[in-house]
């Protein structure tokens, strides 16, 4: 009997252990962006609207059916927008492999989604009205991003509801 009880304990054990990586890497402050050094994504964020509230970037990676999912990312950073310039934001990974990133601006830094706020993703899908409606994620094809073991430069543009539509913000 104890022999089960001990092998359930060892499955525990080693299910934590296997576990800890991607658990010290979310929890890990953010690199600062001239910091950044490999495996690791440099987010470079352009298009935004205006310089209030805050930034949020969210990386995701293993299986693509998780991308996007608010509970299954890896890490998340959330930063006050900086007044000017290209804002950057380094976010390390494990391993070499396969990843999306996830932008949200929150023009009113209230935690929250509203209709003034911009997001985007690596790959810069184009993004509908009726899918965000529907909870549809893009294709995991056009948002996901190889890392190797040095620093992958990932591009993303905000885009922002303006009629019924999703726009890059035009100045």
């Amino acid at each position: 009997m104890a022999n089960r009880y001990e092998n359930a304990a060892r499955g525990v054990a080693e299910s934590m252990i296997a576990a800890l990586p991607a658990l010290l890497l979310a929890a890990a402050p953010a690199q600062a962006a001239d910091a950044c050094s490999g495996p690791a994504m440099l987010v470079t964020i352009t298009g935004l609207k205006d310089r209030s509230g805050t930034i949020r970037v969210r990386s995701f990676g293993g299986s693509p059916s998780t991308y996007f999912d608010k509970k299954r990312y890896l890490r998340r950073t959330e930063i006050p927008t900086p007044q000017g310039g290209t804002v950057r934001v380094c976010m390390p990974v494990t391993a070499s492999g396969w990843y999306a990133i996830d932008v949200r601006h929150d023009t009113n830094g209230n935690g929250k989604t509203d209709r003034a706020d911009g997001g985007g993703a690596s790959g810069n899908p184009k993004i509908s009205l009726l899918n965000v409606m529907l909870g549809n994620k893009p294709a995991a094809e056009k948002v996901r991003v190889w890392v190797g073991q040095g620093v992958t430069t990932v591009p993303v543009t905000v885009m922002y509801l303006k009629g019924g539509s999703f726009h890059p913000w035009e100045e």
